[in-house]
Order: C-alpha cells, then sequence, then structure tokens
C-alpha cells in the first residue's frame, strides 16, 4: 500500500506538486497519468526523499521511505535507466547494488535471467541500447524481492515485443499481491495492464479511480451505423437534431442518441441496416479530453 497525503513541491516560482493526496492498493498496477510537466517524475522522486517536498507524506506499508534499513527488499524502483555507470558490466552494476542492501549475489542472475540479459551480463553497459538499459533497470527494482514496484516510463524504448513483456510482468508481479505503481505515456498498454488510474494535471489530482470508471466516465461514446441507404437515414437523423458524422459512402457515427432509437428511425424509412454498434472511445481519447486544458505545448493543425 502506497499512501501520499497533501505533497507539495516548487522549483523556484513553479509549482512542481501542488497538495497532492492519493493511494495505491496493493494486488493491482496502478497507472500514473498525467501530460509533460505533470509533476509525475517529481511525485516519484518525493516518494523516495531523491527530491525533498516542501509539505506533505508519503508511505509505504505505513513507513516512510528513509526508514527501511534495506530499501530494495522493501521498495523498488526505476526512475532513470540511463543512470549506471557506463563502465561498468550488467553483472557486476547488479552485484554491488544486491550487496549494498544485503542481497545473496546469487539473486543477480536470476533477476538477469528474468530480464532477459543473461547472454549479454558481461558486456559493458555503456554497449547497451536504451531498451537494454531498461531491462537492467527493471532487474534493479526486483532484485531484492520487494513487496512495492514503482516505475517512471518503464516500456521507454522497448521495441513491441519488450513493450508486451513488461505489461505481462507488471500484471503478474501484480497478481502475486504486490503494489505496482507505473508511469507511462503508453496509453494502450496502460489500458490493457492497469486496474487503478491516478491522474494528475499541472501538479494537480484529477482523479483517482479505477480504469474501467475512467473511460465510462470521460470517454465519447457514440453509434456506428452502416447501411446502403445511409445518406437517407442520415438525412432524418439530422432533421431529428441528431449529431451525424460520416465515416464513409456507406456508414456513418450518430452522437447524443442510443442505438435503439436509431434502430426505430430506420425501420421507419424502410432502411435496411448492416450495422448498428455502440462505440466507446479508447483511454488515451478519455485522458485527452481531461488534460486538454492541462497541457504546456499544443502541436498546430495538420
Amino acid at each position: 500500500m502506497i499512501e501520499v497525503h497533501g505533497m507539495r513541491k516548487r522549483f523556484g516560482a513553479k509549482v512542481a506538486v501542488d497538495d497532492l493526496t492519493f493511494s495505491v492498493r496493493p494486488g493491482k498496477v496502478t497507472g500514473f497519468l498525467g501530460p509533460n510537466g505533470s509533476g509525475k517524475s517529481t511525485t516519484m522522486r518525493c516518494m523516495i526523499g531523491l527530491d525533498r517536498s516542501e509539505a506533505g507524506t508519503s508511505s509505504f506499508r505505513g513507513q516512510k521511505y528513509s526508514s527501511f534499513r534495506r530499501p530494495l527488499t522493501e521498495v523498488g524502483v526505476l526512475l532513470d535507466a540511463g543512470y549506471v555507470h557506463p563502465g561498468r558490466t550488467a553483472r557486476n552494476h547488479l552485484r554491488w547494488i544486491a550487496a549494498s542492501n544485503g542481497i545473496p549475489a546469487g539473486r543477480t542472475d536470476e533477476v538477469l535471467e528474468l530480464v532477459g540479459l543473461t547472454s549479454v551480463s558481461k558486456d559493458r553497459v555503456k554497449s547497451y541500447s536504451l531498451g537494454m538499459k531498461q531491462r537492467l533497470g527493471l532487474a534493479s527494482a526486483l532484485l531484492g524481492d520487494p513487496h512495492t514496484i514503482i516505475l517512471d516510463e518503464p516500456a521507454n524504448g522497448l521495441d513491441p515485443e519488450g513493450i508486451r513483456w513488461i505489461r505481462d510482468v507488471l500484471v503478474h508481479l501484480a497478481g502475486q499481491g504486490r503494489t505496482v505503481f507505473v508511469s507511462s505515456h503508453l496509453l494502450g498498454e496502460m489500458a490493457h495492464m492497469a486496474d487503478d488510474l491516478v491522474v494528475i494535471a499541472q501538479g494537480r489530482l484529477i482523479t483517482q479511480c479505477t480504469t474501467q470508471e475512467f473511460v465510462d466516465v470521460h470517454a465519447e461514446r457514440w453509434v456506428r451505423v452502416r447501411s446502403p441507404q445511409i445518406a437517407r437515414l442520415a438525412e432524418v437523423l439530422t432533421r431529428d437534431g441528431r449529431s451525424v458524422r460520416p465515416v464513409d459512402d456507406t456508414a456513418i457515427d450518430v452522437f447524443d442518441t442510443d442505438a435503439a432509437l436509431i434502430g426505430e428511425a430506420a425501420a421507419a424509412q424502410s432502411v435496411v441496416l448492416h450495422e448498428l454498434s455502440p462505440q466507446t472511445g479508447s483511454l488515451e481519447d478519455a485522458f485527452l479530453r481531461v488534460t486538454a486544458d492541462s497541457v504546456d505545448y499544443h502541436g498546430g493543425a495538420i
């Protein structure tokens, strides 16, 4: 269990984290979402004391991170995969971390095998790709077999197979009863693996809920209609005050109504229907709608 209460952090005149309160349940993957610059990384750094918050508290199963005598056996953290001495081999990098926390040296080989780096464990880290460094960072986070795992953009630099692999790993770890807290901009992946969400913008909490609740509340809904007589049906629905968006020559999307009413309108006009299917926007769509006013930089129209 992670609990953050009233966290506040300022850099000069800029408030990076503003009275932020949330909790993270064990046995679940909790996604930490927010636009660039929203304060996610700063929050994670403050949680483990790498940055000092001006106010507020954070705890892991009721204890401060600083109180742990062997922190790697309690909380595994990956915030910056590139923060590794380039001249060390992956194996030696993990061995000195293990020694610093009283972890048996044999655990090093176990986590290297888990993340798929056994064959390159004696190579120097400077030869690693970004994706390989991410795997090494995950290995260090899992080295102490911790009950809580905090990861900042762990899929950065991974190929599609690697992205799916890390999703499966995190779901498996949560299934063992661990607390898994992960930030990511890969919202499609987050939709597959996150049970809960903590969503912030400009350092403030927007919402904390399950992923399904977030989509149900914030995603757009419409009905996809396909018919060989779609023009006639579109005219009728528009005349009735429905919002209609063309898809192609045989299909439209209809908003502000439900499938039953559209079906009744089609029957009244003797219009043949080939498709009448309710649609719901994705997690990405819902996130973009919720945070649209909090993005620092917007691209121009294409």
